[in-house]
């Protein structure tokens, strides 16, 4: 019988470099919203101007940060986007916390 082992070392660098990941892309996203939103204007056009099957790679591993991306490029009212953003921005570093690195299981 086939068994697979769970929580191995390789296992613990791949969330955690995942998770650094993201957080690095979150702090790069709120340092852009404080100090240059013209940058988040020239990441999503950037994003916009890339081969239609490069575009869907780059949604498919970034997703909420391309999707933050669009709802900050929406008209939506100020208060809107920076809930949605906030939103999706701790739910993301929730979500790719690793479980390990506070002693609970996956």
């Amino acid at each position: 019988m086939l068994t697979v082992s769970r929580g191995g070392s390789m296992d613990h660098v791949i969330s955690l470099v995942a998770f650094g990941v993201f957080v690095g892309l979150w702090a790069g996203f709120a340092y852009a919203l404080v100090a240059s939103q013209g940058s988040l204007d020239a990441t999503w056009a950037w994003i916009g101007e890339l081969p239609l099957i490069v575009q869907v790679v780059v949604w498919l591993l970034f997703l909420p940060v391309v999707a933050a991306l669009w709802v900050w490029e929406t008209g939506w009212p100020l208060v809107a986007r920076l809930a949605v953003v906030a939103g999706l921005a701790i739910a993301t570093i929730y979500a790719f916390l690793p479980r390990w690195l506070l002693g609970q299981a996956a």
